[in-house]
């Protein structure tokens, strides 16, 4: 999975918009291999984002409610978990 794609369900406060399209937009973008399309390109693409967007609104907002919702900082403070782990098992 692409490492820019973010867990979007369950948060607190909700998961907005701008955050939905932004993993939609990496999505297209790990799934056609291009950062930019062509002009050509760019209908199809926008198309597939907007699509994307839709799709996962949909999915979000039919998921049930989870136990304790998900905070950015507690995300961010996983990561940085994960991170240090990462580096530690890489020293020697």
């Amino acid at each position: 999975m692409c490492r820019n794609i973010r867990i979007l369900a369950h948060f607190e406060p909700p998961t907005t918009p701008e955050e939905i399209r932004a993993a939609s937009l990496q999505y297209v973008r790990k799934v056609s291999g291009l950062a930019k399309p062509s002009r050509e390109a760019e209908a199809a693409f926008a198309r597939a984002v907007e699509k994307i967007t839709a799709a996962t609104t949909a999915l979000l907002d039919a998921l049930p409610a989870r136990d304790e919702p998900r905070t950015r900082e507690g995300e961010r403070e996983k990561a940085k978990a994960r991170w240090t782990r990462r580096e530690q098992a890489r020293r020697p």
